[in-house]
């Protein structure tokens, strides 16, 4: 499979990329307000301030709030198919990620609980990935009422 393509580090990015060379998820924090929030950026979507930006480590846990099943690959060299997510982290903040650890084709429910994961990267970097956090129940083994309460085929 084919490396994927990320940015480069800048300055307002490099403490985030830093971090996932560690597999350590963090969110950018603001003294000033004690806000949280991703992806960086050079001023607090809160409060405004550039001047007491940091760095949080991240539980690492979050619910799935919203995903897409991609069936086709967007470049060659990409398998098919794969779980694009919005993964609202305990803390607040959102990542669009990959969901990974469950079949693809309908496993997968919003509020599912996940875990980050890393997804080593050439350069030494990695991608946080969500797996299914332990002990959740396994959605297709779900109760036929339960599966079509979220939609899915019972």
């Amino acid at each position: 499979m084919t490396a994927p393509e990320v940015p480069p580090a800048d300055e307002v990015t490099q403490g985030w990329w830093a971090a996932t060379t560690e597999h350590r998820l963090v969110v950018q924090s603001c003294g000033a307000c004690d806000g949280v929030q991703h992806p960086p950026r050079a001023l607090c979507i809160h409060c405004g301030s550039t001047e007491r930006l940091g760095w949080r480590t991240a539980s690492g846990t979050g619910t799935v709030d919203s995903f897409t099943v991609v069936h086709r690959a967007p470049r060659a060299g990409i398998e098919v198919p794969y779980v694009v997510a919005r993964v609202r982290l305990d803390e607040g903040p959102i990542l669009l990620t990959r969901l990974e650890g469950r079949d693809p084709g309908g496993e997968w429910v919003v509020d599912d609980r996940v875990r980050v994961a890393w997804a080593d990267l050439p350069d030494g970097r990695a991608l946080p990935v969500f797996h299914p956090v332990e002990g959740e129940p396994d959605r297709a083994q779900a109760p036929a009422a339960e599966r079509q309460h979220r939609g899915l085929p019972a």
